[in-house]
């Protein structure tokens, strides 16, 4: 009966896509899901399943994803479920685990190398071996293009060829990074280390070349699950198809339009292929997207639907399932600082009005984007983040907040309540909870450490829940020691706390990640593509990216881009990416127009938009409405009511005169528009947006004279449209 209840639990509350892949049979199953279709759920859902009906036992599972974090949601999802000791972990650690728990054996008594932390150093001495100068910088780009071609299963003999078969932008002339990659390889084993690469090598090598092992891993793992498949890379399949030994009970997920990674080696290759190599897969389409409004649902459709090339072979059109939100908003600046400024302001007023600050992100294509960002942000005394540049458990005052919590252990009172405890412990750090310090890099730190205070708070509201990493079910004690332990397993797993600030983060490091509010920023041709997408391939990559960005907005979104970089510098055109937006004979394109029809076989005729900006805070308009009303939709209206129910009612007689509907004379935008702008000559009255010479031929007069304050009594039909034909 228990078990009973247990799969109507996991089965409540599915969509009817989401059951068909909880419920399929054993074997190959492909689930391409779309942004915020609840994969995730899906996927742990199906493992539950599976076990609760005795299909499968919990611990004979792994399931490998490329975060830690993933993982850990993973794992904590499953325990709730009813479904511990099944093995969620990154590829690299179940490698790392795999390969530790048979070094004995494998390297017959010698101990196991010591683990790379980071390629840097050694290849800045492998650059010099082979005469290259080379900065930090420039030896992350040697690293990275070493990780390239390892992953890729490509040895430093291979690379020349390799490098120009898969167009490749080396840092170097390609047969001097092959002289550094040998030269690193070499230093490497001088070293008696290895890098992340080499682990999984390892792990691939034992099962391959040792029957013994490989019978002992297959024998313990036996149904498989692989998250976020379309970035996998050639050396990570090598070691899924060594676990699997010919085996196909393999569940992939993954969505081919979320491809951006294929600068590391990862393809969507596998995922593309699966149905063709498992002739007899299962693939279940996810399309009913929890996360974003309609709204945003639709932009991103609209951007992906321009998809070329083979990833958009699987292309899906996602559905919204949440309630209608605002219309995501564009706006164009005339300098990055103008930009950067404006989007601070409006964070400001976000978080004034109840938005969390850790519920805003800031997205951008490049690191180097990040400094405007955090300098408006500073000014304008907003707290912020910035994901990936540096790992929150290696923050300077992080780390020194654990040693203080450490020696804390040894002089506050066990029966000190734990939030106490920390708090008094973090006064050694001059940490104090009711003095945060007015925005910028203080303002940050004083947020990572409330972080800790947050989390020892939620520590001791939840004993019955697992520290990370544990695979049983436990009642942990709530003391500081035992608090700072945890902090130390997650330091170790990188599982941090949210810190309540702005996000700013580059698309890819947001990959994964949602926020009520998102700022899409620098969507500028040059940029977002960026100058280096030479290829088809490489462009459709860069679509890719925006469409990333645009999906993890749940409820408001904002993209923009500034028309120069700097104040008086060279003009920049908006991304190609972005659908049109200025309408125009059923047509829409930023930046400009483009008449449909005309004469068969003539090209489009091309005229150059009206540049209209906000007559309030003078951000450049593009959506109609908001140019009919030359403000932004969120700027403050001075509408003169009394002008517009004049303006209405007289519309309302000239448009049964006419036998038209009332939109055809002008439509609610366009009456506002008046009301607000209360033009008081024909220039002015054209200038709003939508009121062509027709129509000022038409109606001018009329409307001329309401605003200036003539009853519509005296202002008869026949009047008004006297001039036309």
């Amino acid at each position: 009966m228990a078990v009973h209840s247990g799969v109507e639990r996991v089965l409540a509350g599915l969509d009817p896509e989401q059951r068909t892949a909880v419920t399929a049979p054993a074997g190959p199953v492909c689930v391409l899901a779309g942004a915020g279709t609840g994969k995730t759920r899906a996927v742990t859902s199906r493992i539950a399943h599976r076990a609760l009906t005795g299909e499968i036992v919990g611990r004979h599972v792994l399931a490998v994803t490329f975060t830690a974090r993933a993982a850990a949601e993973m794992r904590q999802r499953l325990t709730v479920l009813g479904v511990p000791g099944v093995q969620a972990r990154t590829f690299h650690a179940a490698a790392l685990r795999q390969v530790r728990y048979f070094a004995p054996r494998l390297l017959e008594g010698r101990a196991m190398p010591e683990l790379l932390d980071s390629k840097v150093r050694l290849v800045t001495l492998a650059a010099a071996r082979a005469g290259l100068r080379t900065d930090r910088a420039a030896a992350r780009d040697l690293a990275g293009e070493i990780e390239w071609a390892k992953s890729s299963l490509v040895e430093p003999g291979e690379y020349v060829v390799a490098a120009a078969k898969a167009l490749r932008e080396t840092p170097h002339e390609p047969a001097k990074v092959a002289e550094v990659f040998a030269a690193y390889e070499k230093i490497k084993r001088g070293n008696g280390v290895i890098d992340f690469e080499d682990l999984l090598r390892a792990a691939v090598w034992g099962i391959e070349e040792h029957a013994d092992v490989a019978e002992q891993v297959r024998a313990q793992y036996r149904h498989f699950v692989v998250d976020e498949y379309q970035d996998v890379n050639p050396l990570q399949q090598r070691l899924l198809d060594a676990w699997l030994g010919g085996r196909d009970d393999l569940t992939v997920v993954g969505d081919a339009s979320q491809t951006i990674y294929s600068f590391t080696g990862a393809t969507s290759a596998y995922l593309v292929d699966f149905p063709r190599r498992h002739r007899d897969a299962v693939v279940v389409r996810l399309v009913r997207d929890y996360r974003s409004t309609p709204q945003v649902v639709g932009l991103a459709n609209a951007v992906i639907a321009q998809a070329r090339g083979t990833e958009a072979r699987l292309r899906l059109e996602l559905v919204g399932q949440r309630p209608t939100g605002p219309e995501p908003e564009l706006r164009i600046f005339t300098d990055e600082p103008a930009e950067a400024a404006a989007v601070a302001a409006r964070c400001r007023a976000l978080v004034a009005a109840g938005t969390p600050a850790r519920e805003i992100a800031v997205l951008f294509r490049t690191n180097a984007q990040s400094e405007a960002y955090e300098k408006a942000l500073t000014e304008a005394e907003v707290p912020y983040q910035v994901q990936g540049a540096e790992r929150f458990f290696e923050r300077a005052e992080v780390r020194q907040a654990m040693v203080a919590l450490r020696a804390a252990t040894r002089s506050i009172p066990g029966q000190t309540p734990l939030p106490a405890a920390v708090v008094e412990a973090l006064a050694a750090v001059g940490w104090a909870p009711d003095a945060p310090p007015p925005g910028g890099a203080a303002r940050e730190r004083w947020e990572a450490l409330a972080a800790l205070v947050a989390l020892a708070e939620e520590y001791a509201a939840t004993p019955e829940l697992l520290p990370v990493g544990t695979a049983a079910t436990v009642e942990r004690p709530v003391t500081l020691a035992a608090f700072t332990d945890e902090l130390h397993r997650r330091a170790g797993q990188q599982h941090a706390p949210t810190v309540d600030g702005v996000t700013l983060a580059s698309l890819h490091a947001a990959k994964g990640l949602e926020w009520d509010a998102v700022f899409l920023v620098g969507l500028a041709e040059g940029t977002l593509p960026t100058v280096y997408a030479r290829t088809a391939e490489q462009v459709e990559e860069e679509r890719r990216l925006l469409y990333v960005g645009i999906t993890r907005a749940r409820q408001w979104l904002w993209l923009s881009y500034a028309t120069a970089r700097a104040p008086g510098g060279r003009a920049r055109r908006p991304t190609r990416f972005l659908p049109r937006l200025d309408r125009s004979g059923g047509t829409e394109r930023a930046g400009g127009t483009e008449r449909a029809g005309g004469p068969a076989g003539r090209r489009p005729e091309r005229r150059r938009a009206q540049v209209v900006s906000c007559r309030i805070c003078g951000a450049t308009l593009l959506a109609g409405p908001d140019r009919k009303l030359g403000r932004c939709p969120t700027c403050p209206s001075d509408i003169d009511q009394e002008l517009y129910e004049r303006l209405h009612d007289w519309r309302q007689r000239v448009a049964g005169a006419q036998k038209v509907p009332a939109y055809v004379v002008f439509t609610d935008a366009t009456l506002t528009a008046l009301a607000e702008r209360r033009p008081g000559r024909p220039e002015e009255l054209i200038a709003i947006a939508g009121i062509g010479p027709r129509k000022l031929g038409l109606y001018g007069e009329a409307v001329l004279a309401l605003v200036g304050g003539s009853p519509v009594d005296e202002i008869c039909p026949e009047k008004t449209f006297k001039n036309s034909p």
